[in-house]
């Protein structure tokens, strides 16, 4: 393995970044006003993997693209739409999903087995075609900043920013770099959520050694958020590894992989903080940090309880330093607890050690929990596991949002 891991966090680049690889995105008409198709190419066909939604009922874009994912292992391309999840539309869907892999089959002369398909916004409703026709024959994929910028707004829905990040790395004494850019704002419990993400890395690799770092680094990253408990329809992460750095072909043995891993899994992670902090209302990133667990799969399982309870989120809303909710919280998720040997801290201030309540100021947490980004921390010392997850405060404004969604 390298003796060092070799990271740079890279500003002003995002998906198009990499070797090989051009985007674009207009406003074909789905949508009002705002951006709503993009596509997103490979110069070559790529290596691709996918993580997608656990949600028994899944949409109709999803069995496309898993298709490609699954089957062809290959990807040169992705057509995205927002403003219309085609999910639950029966028949009609599935066969709107495969004429929009068409469709961008045609436009970029490829074979259609390497066209990826997403979309995301309202769930039952029949997709107008017509829009999508128009909108491809405008969209003109290239490799600057502008159109990744294009290709990353027009994936939004509830959205209040756009989500991007890019790192570089050196593989066998070259650089490679992996960048992403994501959706999401509501509708988000991954095991994935209403998020779609996307990533383009140059680094050579082939599709199975690909498949299984982005599950490992999904459990750790997009699987630790959540923002209102929901499940997706239409949840998707797609890797594309076109192999232009020109690096020997990546895999556990060879002596660079911790550094393409760690880029992923940083990608990753960003994009996925990015995601809890922009929920829909949220005025605050939650932070669980969970030591001492049975495992580390059992202190991811906690903070993400904690992080995701109604009671926990309104509190740091308020900024209310209910530590009881927190305790309760790990208390019901399921895991090894031993209630006289759980310590808590607030933002650095310990509101229970070893079980026992702890004096604290409550003007110093009230200014804690003002902050932008609230950190919790949880101790269990029942075993070596640690494990984060991410969240956001619940607000009024999260009511709002999604009491009038489709009006």
């Amino acid at each position: 393995m390298a003796s060092t891991i070799e990271m740079k966090k890279l500003s002003s680049k995002n998906i198009v970044s990499p070797k090989g690889f051009t985007a674009a995105g207009v406003h074909c008409g789905i949508k009002h006003k705002k951006k709503d198709l993009a596509i997103l190419v490979s110069d070559v066909p790529a290596s691709v993997a996918g993580v997608f939604t656990t949600n028994a009922v899944q949409a109709a874009p999803l069995k496309v693209t898993k298709e490609v994912v699954y089957g062809t292992k290959k990807m040169q391309a992705m057509i995205v739409n927002s403003g219309n999840a085609n999910a639950c539309t029966g028949k009609q869907g599935i066969a709107d999903a495969y004429e929009m892999q068409r469709l961008a089959a045609l436009k970029l002369g490829i074979s259609e087995g390497l066209v990826g398909v997403a979309s995301t916004g309202v769930i039952g409703e029949i997709m107008k075609m017509e829009p999508i026709k128009k909108g491809m024959e405008m969209l003109l994929p290239d490799s600057k900043l502008e159109n990744g910028i294009d290709f990353s707004q027009a994936i939004l829905t509830t959205d209040t920013v756009m989500k991007n990040t890019t790192y570089a790395t050196i593989i066998d004494g070259k650089e490679v770099i992996v960048s992403g850019t994501a959706k999401g704002s509501g509708m988000i419990e991954p095991n994935m959520a209403t998020m779609l993400g996307f990533i383009t890395t140059d680094a050579n690799i082939e599709s199975d050694e690909l498949q299984k770092a982005l599950s490992n680094v999904t459990d750790c990253t997009f699987n630790s958020i959540t923002v209102d408990g929901d499940t997706s329809t239409n949840d998707t992460v797609v890797v594309m590894a076109n192999g232009l750095a020109g690096n020997e072909p990546l895999s556990p043995a060879h002596p660079d992989w911790e550094n393409f891993y760690t880029a992923l899994r940083l990608v990753s992670e960003d994009l996925a903080k990015s995601i809890a902090r922009d929920g829909e209302g949220a005025t605050k990133l939650i932070e669980v940090e969970v030591d001492g667990a049975i495992s580390d799969e059992e202190a991811r399982k906690i903070a993400k309880t904690v992080v995701g309870s109604p009671l926990v989120k309104t509190a740091v809303f308020g900024c209310d330093a209910n530590w009881g909710r927190i305790i309760a919280a790990v208390g019901y998720s399921g895991a090894v607890v031993d209630p006289d040997k759980i310590t808590i801290k607030i933002g650095g201030a310990t509101m229970v050690e070893n079980g026992e309540p702890i004096n604290f100021s409550e003007e110093a947490l009230i200014e804690i929990l003002k902050q932008h980004e609230v950190k919790i921390f949880v101790s269990l010392e029942v075993g070596d596991g640690h494990g984060f997850a991410w969240g956001c405060d619940l607000t009024y404004d999260y009511v709002q949002i999604n009491a009038s969604y489709r009006s």
